[in-house]
């Protein structure tokens, strides 16, 4: 190898990328934008819908009660919800949308409550449906307050205390600092977004630099030059690496800047700026506010460069086998569901790393990276990961060089 020729060909081959948009688009623009974008634009739409739902008083029927005038007549008179005439195809108006839910009183209920012994009352809702949920919400919130005052008058007619049908009450008090905190809430999805970009990253400058080489006619004139094979390999492959590591230094910055911002919202300003700004990041009033460990930033930066270098050669030898930019394409955007499913699966609940998990790629780095994140360091599976992710990447290193040196694969016909 002779270090001289493998640098010039990566600053000529980082001078043509820089001149390609579609690589500045994956490496620059989107990483930067994506964290402030989910953040404020996503976060902020959500809260959004989800605060006109809640505003929005939800329509419901009464199914029965003809002999429960009382409760009827409570029903009608709540103002959080709005009693409509009750229909013959009521189950299909609630799963039209026309109507949000409806509450089938038994016969003789507002009797039985007197007896104390009221039959089940029936909520209908559509279930999976936000304002049919808020619906039903406030019908389960009217009978919980019906059935309190109803074991409260029948205290104060036997001249009990109240407090004997509630002796005590209780409370949650978070005790995890804010770092582990903020990494349960994000920890899952830091890593996927670093897997996603570290591949998109390294995409399309390597689609660029072998099928795009092929189609502008220049590969065959780079092969005649007087330089190593393997020296335009690394060259090339330190190209798609650095596409690789910007994209995910670029998010990195994004996240941090946008944490900083979402931050100073939240810890200053007045009351108003605070409560906008914790209803667009989901932090619910007079929580803990959520933050992501410093140093687990810096152990997840370790951990992804093998994986980034995995990503860069195998993105280069996929790539090497297409006549075409088009071709190229075709080959390495299904492989972006292979890279996603294992993050997928790292961000649901009750996959806890052990030793096996350890040694399966990409779902060995989400699960680490989400306990780094947290604060919590297994310092036997890092190594674990760490060094199985080297292995992965020499392993593809190697075959992104040997793939090079086959005439058949470079002027494939």
């Amino acid at each position: 190898m002779n270090w001289t020729n493998i640098l010039t060909i990566y600053l000529k081959e980082l001078k043509d990328s820089l001149r390609d948009r579609r690589t500045l688009l994956s490496t620059i623009i989107i990483p930067t934008l994506v964290m402030p974008l989910l953040t404020f634009g996503v976060g902020k739409v959500a809260s959004g819908v989800i605060g006109k739902a809640r505003s929005e008083t939800p329509t419901v029927m009464i199914l029965g009660g003809e002999d429960s005038p009382g409760v009827v007549a409570r029903l009608k008179a709540s103002k959080k919800i709005k009693v409509v005439p009750t229909s013959v195809d009521w189950k299909e108006d609630i799963t039209e949308k026309k109507v949000r839910a409806a509450v089938q009183l038994p016969e003789k209920f507002e009797a039985g409550l007197t007896a104390g012994a009221a039959a089940a009352v029936v909520i209908y809702h559509y279930e999976g449906e936000m304002k049919s949920s808020f619906g039903a919400g406030e019908l389960e919130k009217f009978l919980r307050e019906l059935r309190e005052q109803t074991t409260a008058d029948r205290l104060a007619e036997r001249s009990l205390p109240a407090t004997l049908a509630k002796p005590f009450d209780f409370k949650r008090e978070n005790v995890a600092p804010p770092e582990k905190v903020g990494g349960n809430l994000f920890g899952g999805v830091v890593p996927y977004l670093i897997i996603i970009l570290c591949f998109t990253g390294a995409m399309y400058p390597a689609m660029d630099l072998t099928a795009g080489e092929k189609e502008r006619g220049t590969m065959e004139t780079l092969l005649c030059s007087p330089v190593a094979r393997v020296d335009i390999v690394l060259g090339k492959f330190l190209m798609v690496l650095t596409g690789s590591l910007s994209a995910m230094g670029f998010m990195l910055l994004s996240m941090g800047v946008t944490a900083w911002v979402a931050g100073s919202l939240l810890m200053g300003g007045g009351s108003m700026a605070k409560a906008g700004a914790a209803a667009v990041a989901g932090v619910p009033a007079g929580s803990v506010i959520p933050l992501i460990d410093p140093f687990g930033l810096v152990g997840v930066l370790a951990m992804v460069f093998p994986v980034a270098v995995l990503f860069a050669a195998l993105a280069l030898t996929i790539s090497l086998f297409a006549k075409s930019s088009k071709e190229a394409q075709s080959y390495l955007a299904p492989l972006m569901i292979v890279i996603i499913m294992p993050a997928v699966i790292g961000m649901l609940p009750g996959i806890d790393l052990n030793a096996r998990l350890a040694l399966v790629p990409l779902l060995n780095l989400s699960l680490v990276c989400k306990e780094m994140l947290s604060g919590v360091w297994h310092w036997n599976y890092i190594a674990i990961i760490f060094g199985s992710s080297c292995v992965y990447a020499v392993v593809a290193l190697g075959l992104a060089v040997k793939m090079f040196n086959r005439e058949d694969v470079i002027f494939r016909a």
